[in-house]
């Protein structure tokens, strides 16, 4: 009886398996038909440029010539064996590290201050968002004239300040004590510290603007639980709700963060043009400076390559670590 049951159940199986491959197989073509417009697309507008540049990154081709040789991997060396291109790497590295954590940091800063006032967060809020929604270009300009090292307001005001100190000292400590101000944009020595802080001003706002948002989906209940348990203290909170709660935000926030610092070439053209002595030549101003300026094709593409291979790696390093404790509700 057994065996006529398994029989029976096998030959059932049998039977309705090609039908029901029939009957899903229209389904199945329906959703790759519908697909497809997008994954063409994608492949047109993302992939496709990609490839390109990597090929063109292997020649010595330049717009207007009507052929081009294949060069292997020596546009490659030049990029970590060429000072300008050391410098570049450094100053592009540097720019990063100091941004990423300083603007995600004064962003939850301000997000956590915002959010427990009880009037005039919507002003704060604007206040603070005002960069993000100017143009960079032209609030590049408006920081050009500040720091400007004759007429600008910033060293006219430590001059002012000084002077006043200085007055209430004797004529020799004086004498002693008088100096010039720095030029922000002409000092090497100042000149990729003064575009990071630009960078820092223009970018917490926005990630002022995710943490708000990241804040509201904390259940209340959470902080009446963390109470009863003895998390009194504001720091305790924190550590204990808020920052666990905010580990999809802030997964979201550094890795935007850090492809926006990646990206960062309106500061510099307008200001600083790379300079002085190559300290603030920024991957994406090279890039346009070599392919679009100097019709240097194959070192641009060259340089386009290893900015992706640079922004791809730093993503998933940091999704990876981030994410082995982020908390999801």
């Amino acid at each position: 009886m057994a065996v006529d049951v398994a029989t029976s159940s096998s030959s059932i199986t049998a039977t309705a398996s090609p039908a029901r491959r029939r009957s899903l197989a229209p389904a199945s073509l329906a959703g790759y038909v519908f697909v497809a417009p997008a994954i063409l697309l994608m492949l047109i507008i993302l992939v496709a440029p990609v490839l390109i540049a990597a090929m063109l990154s292997f020649t010595d081709y330049s717009l207007g010539n009507a052929g081009f040789e294949w060069v292997g991997i020596e546009n490659y060396a030049k990029m970590f064996s060429r000072s300008t291109y050391t410098k570049m790497l450094t100053a592009s590295a540097t720019y990063v590290l100091v941004v990423v954590p300083l603007s995600i940091g004064l962003g939850l800063g301000a997000a956590l201050l915002i959010n427990s006032l009880k009037h005039f967060g919507d002003f704060y809020k604007t206040v603070y968002f005002l960069p993000v929604m100017a143009a960079l270009l032209a609030m590049a300009i408006v920081w050009e004239f500040s720091l400007h090292p004759t007429v600008g307001i910033v060293n006219q005001t430590l001059e002012s300040g000084c002077g006043t100190f200085l007055e209430r000292m004797s004529d020799w400590y004086a004498a002693g004590c008088e100096r010039s101000f720095p030029l922000w944009f002409g000092d090497r020595d100042y000149a990729i510290w003064t575009v990071c802080f630009i960078g820092v001003w223009q970018g917490f706002g926005f990630n002022m603007v995710l943490y708000l948002a990241g804040l509201t989906g904390v259940p209340r209940e959470l902080y009446q639980a963390a109470a009863i348990d003895g998390a009194d203290s504001a720091w305790d909170r924190f550590r204990l709700v808020t920052w666990p709660m905010l580990g999809p935000t802030t997964v979201f926030v550094l890795t935007i963060t850090t492809i926006r610092s990646f990206q960062v070439f309106d500061t510099v053209e307008a200001i600083t043009q790379g300079g002085p002595s190559k300290s603030t030549y920024m991957m994406m101003y090279a890039i346009y400076e070599k392919a679009i300026k100097h019709n240097l094709i194959g070192i641009g593409a060259a340089i386009t390559v290893v900015f992706l291979a640079f922004v791809l790696i730093l993503t998933f390093l940091q999704r990876w670590l981030v994410e082995k404790r982020v908390h999801y509700s």
